[in-house]
């Protein structure tokens, strides 16, 4: 009976999507395949990727609104690398700010030549996660490592720290803190802590908790404020993300 169901339905099924810890350090590979018609959106999470998909490198800059994309043709593979929030700008070479809201060709950021052999070395790997982690991997080896205080500062605020204690804890001003977040994050500490606490409220609503209790264990005013921020930044009410 499996079968004569499926027929009747033509709409795509869900993306499947996996991820698991990288080598480098706090970073995740995932892989993905989106099918025609695929609008899940990506939300904001204070992260920049390092993606391929067939024949193309490309950053994902950091988000301030949820992103969708519109799939056309067959299904497409990706893959990503998912660097730990601050860190990314030391291993691409590329402050953070320049790419919000963005996805750029790789080309446009490292030498064209480099980037046409690397693409061609994950197009023809049998794990293309693999080898784009080994890319990432390369790259960071190479550079000077990030600043050991944005961990702090990502630690601070994901505790629900108030932007002046956090630059106090990590011995900046709050003048300090808010030009480097631009550099490392994005975008300031103050949207940097929104991000993140709607990344708390997502994996508190996903665990089964009440909005109420989410409003309130996230560090929201009341449920009211949660709502209106999930919409802002993410794009759809609570209850649609989590059904996608």
């Amino acid at each position: 009976m499996a079968e004569p169901y499926a027929e009747q339905h033509s709409e795509p099924s869900p993306a499947p999507y996996r991820e698991r810890a990288s080598r480098l350090t706090g970073a995740l590979v995932w892989t993905r395949t989106a099918v025609p018609g695929d609008t899940a959106p990506v939300l904001p999470d204070g992260c920049m990727d390092l993606l391929w998909t067939e024949g193309r490198l490309f950053v994902a800059g950091p988000d301030t609104r949820a992103y969708v994309s519109d799939e056309s043709g067959g299904p497409r593979r990706y893959a990503g690398v998912r660097f730990f929030p601050g860190t990314a700008p030391s291993y691409l070479g590329v402050p953070a700010h320049e790419l919000r809201d963005r996805r750029v060709d790789l080309a446009e950021l490292w030498d064209g030549g480099e980037v046409r052999r690397l693409t061609e070395r994950v197009d023809a790997a049998a794990d293309p996660a693999a080898a784009l982690e080994a890319v990432a991997v390369g790259r960071a080896a190479g550079a000077a490592a990030p600043d050991p205080r944005l961990r702090a500062v990502v630690a601070a605020l994901s505790a629900g720290a108030a932007v002046a204690a956090t630059a106090e804890k990590v011995g900046w001003s709050e003048r300090q803190l808010h030009r480097r977040a631009l550099v490392a994050f994005g975008y300031g500490p103050k949207t940097l802590a929104r991000v993140l606490r709607l990344q708390r409220a997502l994996a508190l609503a996903r665990d089964g908790n009440a909005a109420a209790e989410v409003a309130a264990v996230a560090g929201f005013a009341d449920q009211a404020h949660l709502a209106r921020e999930v919409r802002e930044l993410a794009g759809a009410p609570l209850g649609e993300l989590l059904r996608h």
